[in-house]
């Protein structure tokens, strides 16, 4: 009798592989072994991108703060330092936010850290 070497089990995780990688061009997207390493890599861009666009963001939200601080006479650093030694407890997220949608806000927060900064 024939000795069978995992039969459907390896069908089957060919067909993941190969599912996964759907799309991708030359041999990574047709031969089961150069897909099954660009689907591996592809998952560790993957991560790192995750890592990236929380970092991109981060920068986006910091530029926007920059501009709006500019237009009110006062630097970023000592917005941000103002609202710590006030006890203003906004992200950067949120502040970015205000500076776009609501710049009365943004004024009043800027008037309040101000005096603290010193």
């Amino acid at each position: 009798m024939p000795r069978i070497r995992k039969g459907a089990a390896r069908r089957q995780a060919h067909k993941r592989v190969m599912k996964l990688v759907s799309g991708y061009r030359s041999s990574a997207g047709h031969l089961y072994r150069a897909a099954k390493e660009a689907a591996v890599r592809a998952g560790v861009y993957a991560r790192a991108g995750r890592r990236l666009r929380k970092r991109d963001f981060r920068s986006l939200w910091i530029t926007r703060l920059t501009a709006a601080c500019q237009q009110r006479g006062i630097m970023y650093s000592r917005l941000v330092n103002g609202l710590k030694k006030a006890n203003i407890i906004l992200n950067r997220k949120m502040l970015s936010e205000i500076a776009i949608a609501d710049p009365a806000a943004f004024d009043a927060i800027v008037a309040a850290a101000k005096p603290a900064k010193t």
